[in-house]
């Protein structure tokens, strides 16, 4: 399996920086007063209380990553988390750790070379990684209590973008990507929601040896018996790909083999 493009960063690190504090602050506002033990239906078997220190915890080891620049893979994941004893005390601890994750992030010149486990080896990939990752589970929990879940549509398209590049990678933790496989098959995820170009679009072919997002160079018009389209906003699709969103729901029109998607969907999942 072989990622097939560089990286791409399309919107100004200083975007991260600040949209990482407010998609943090608006998960630990959702979070306060919620039942710790309330479930969160598209985590499961999760807990409020389980989405809250995930989210503070990943934070803070994404922190002590790019303060240390580490050069090879850590082999702990050990960090000091300061956690309260009472899990109705964990929004406030994520609050609280946003002017320390923002320090770092302003303090971290973006192009240093580190470690990821994603193809972009910068320390710009983790205030990626952190920004999607924070936007994601915000989503979460929204939704968990149910209030509405905006979705910036740049944030979206960069985050579709993200989420694609990085997925070759992901069978570290994700071991069914590696399995990933198909006999010539495109999937494309183009965007189609009012005011986003249909030109905005991504491609993905699975072979027999895996499967390689297409250089936008190869980009074109969605065409050809082999290719199953999705088209949806920018936002859904995010949702979609990472498992908050079913294909078959009204907001997605796809063209194409479901059979296809469900292999793609079957696989994907980290």
């Amino acid at each position: 399996m072989e990622g097939s493009r560089a990286a791409v960063h399309p919107l100004p690190y200083t975007t991260y920086q600040r949209a990482v504090e407010q998609e943090t602050a608006r998960f630990a506002e959702v979070a306060e007063g919620v039942d710790p033990a309330s479930p969160v239906p598209s985590c499961p078997a999760w807990t409020m209380a389980d989405l809250t220190r995930h989210v503070g915890s990943l934070q803070r080891w994404f922190s002590t990553l790019l303060t240390r620049l580490v050069q090879e893979q850590p082999r702990s994941r050990e960090v000091e988390l300061e956690l309260p004893d009472s899990a109705q005390e964990y929004p406030r601890w994520v609050a609280a750790g946003i002017p320390q994750v923002a320090a770092v992030l302003r303090a971290t010149d973006p192009h240093a070379p580190m470690w990821a486990w994603g193809e972009d080896q910068h320390a710009r990939f983790w205030a990626r990684r952190m920004l999607f990752e924070t936007l994601v589970h915000r989503v979460d929990a929204e939704r968990s209590v149910g209030r509405e879940s905006p979705v910036d549509p740049a944030l979206a398209a960069d985050g579709i973008d993200e989420f694609l590049v990085n997925l070759p990678h992901a069978h570290l933790f994700a071991p069914a990507v590696a399995q990933l496989k198909g006999d010539g098959e495109t999937v494309v995820f183009q965007c189609a929601g009012p005011g986003e170009s249909l030109g905005e679009q991504w491609r993905v072919r699975l072979e027999a040896d895996g499967f390689r997002v297409l250089p936008r160079a190869e980009d074109g018009e969605p065409s050809g018996a082999r290719t199953t389209t999705v088209r949806a906003r920018a936002a859904d699709l995010l949702l979609l790909l990472y498992g908050r969103r079913s294909y078959r729901e009204a907001a997605f029109h796809v063209t194409g083999e479901s059979a296809t998607l469900d292999r793609w969907f079957a696989h994907t999942g980290f």
